[in-house]
């Protein structure tokens, strides 16, 4: 156990003197297994991992959401689903913000970031809320806020870093994070109309959009209901039914959303040669990232495994006579204080090689738990003083200061307690769906 705690220890300090977390990893997880077996062993299961991960037909569901991602972004689809939005909620006082938070719950489900849909709504959202008079305050939280939906709402590239880390269903895990997603986007809600509320210059009601205008927005996001159905649709076997009998892989359900994503920015004519070009560059730089991160993430945890770290929490555990519920209040306010200072998939790669054996050993669901994980990753996206949607949202806007954003975004992580505590105290919330699998 010693040996982990200073390989742990020893990853915090290179990541905190920004040594990249895939490096950080796996140096020391190499270095930490050799000294627990031998310099033979820690090569040769190095080797092992690289040439496995290369050669692994499942990771290849992670390069296709990106790309589904980036051409939904070139087709200009962002724009559309906040004029739907609009539509319905403009009128209300703080409308245009919750227009802006169901408009990120939309994008979210078909770019799967969290990162991209906060800096793809603050363009669209932002010069709207400004010229109705919002507040710098509610406007960016609202946008910050909404864009953690990102890692939540199928497809999500966390929930599939934490499938392949865990090797737990993806299907399930997408489908698990609908509800806890939607029940996201109602809290948000009522954060807004509590900040109104408050103060209700903060976000003054727009004009009524009739009948007509409304139908109109919503033919135009067609496509955003098409593709997600078509994915979502996909993996949980809405399709297999004679005469189709057709279910999706997850990673055949990628390559169709990337394949429709592309379809629709072509029938659009947002996507030249050139676009095309830059979005297979970025596709191939971030999944090469990922995977590097993953390949260390997995190296340090054969190194955690092989120290003895779980069994040795166990342990304590049986020691101390710990209930399961008071073990999990444990990890979660580690993970929420780790979340004031980490970003999220720092802390997902670092935490989850130790807690996963040990919360599943304790009975719990590898499912629920990953959809825990998750919402507490979500809350660390918007929580000072690291919060890295509120620093993303910054570069964009550029003009409003980061403590603005923070004050602002206070309610919005704070209602995301309250939904952390209902999947705590309801667990079905995140299984319902998965079990009529």
């Amino acid at each position: 156990m010693t040996a982990s705690l200073i390989g742990f220890g020893a990853v915090l300090a290179l990541i905190l003197l920004r040594v990249p977390i895939a490096f950080a990893m796996g140096f020391v997880g190499m270095v930490g297994f050799m000294t627990e077996t031998s310099f033979r062993a820690s090569i040769s299961m190095v080797a092992r991992l690289i040439i496995d991960t290369s050669q692994d037909y499942g990771l290849s569901v992670v390069p296709l959401f990106i790309l589904m991602g980036l051409f939904v972004n070139k087709g200009g689809i962002s724009r559309e689903l906040y004029a739907a939005s609009n539509a319905f909620l403009g009128h209300l006082r703080g409308g245009l913000a919750m227009a802006t938070i169901v408009a990120c719950g939309g994008f979210a489900a078909i770019s799967g970031s969290s990162l991209a849909t906060a800096a793809t709504m603050a363009k669209v959202a932002m010069p709207e809320m400004r010229r109705f008079g919002y507040s710098d305050a509610l406007s960016t939280a609202s946008i910050a806020a909404g864009g953690t939906l990102g890692i939540l709402i199928p497809p999500s590239v966390i929930l599939v870093i934490y499938g392949l880390l865990t090797e737990t269903s993806i299907g399930k895990l997408f489908v698990a994070g609908i509800v806890p997603g939607m029940l996201g986007i109602l809290l948000y809600l009522c954060a807004v109309r509590w900040t109104v509320w408050r103060n209700p210059a903060a976000g003054p009601a727009g004009e009524r959009v009739p009948l007509r205008g409304r139908l109109a927005a919503l033919r135009e996001v067609w496509a955003v209901i098409l593709l997600f159905f078509l994915v979502i649709g996909g993996l949980y076997g809405l399709f297999d039914i004679p005469p189709l009998n057709i279910n999706f892989s997850p990673t055949e359900a990628a390559g169709m959303g990337a394949m429709g994503a592309f379809l629709i920015a072509l029938a659009r004519r947002r996507l030249s040669l050139k676009d095309t070009l830059e979005v297979l560059l970025e596709t191939s730089i971030t999944a090469a990232s990922l995977f590097a991160v993953l390949i260390g993430a997995w190296i340090f945890s054969n190194f955690v495994n092989i120290a003895g770290l779980p069994a040795a929490l166990s342990e304590i555990i049986t020691a101390y006579e710990l209930r399961p519920w008071q073990v999990m209040a444990v990890i979660l306010a580690i993970y929420i204080a780790l979340g004031c200072v980490f970003e999220s998939l720092s802390m997902l790669l670092l935490t989850v090689p130790i807690f996963f054996p040990l919360v599943t050993g304790l009975g719990y669901d590898p499912i629920w738990f990953g959809i825990v994980v998750v919402v507490v990753t979500e809350i660390s996206l918007i929580t000072p003083p690291v919060g890295l949607n509120v620093f993303v949202l910054k570069g964009v806007v550029g003009d409003v200061s980061t403590g603005t954003i923070f004050r602002g975004v206070t309610p919005f992580w704070m209602v995301d307690i309250i939904r952390l505590a209902l999947l705590l105290a309801v667990p079905a919330l995140a299984l319902y769906l998965p079990g009529q699998m």
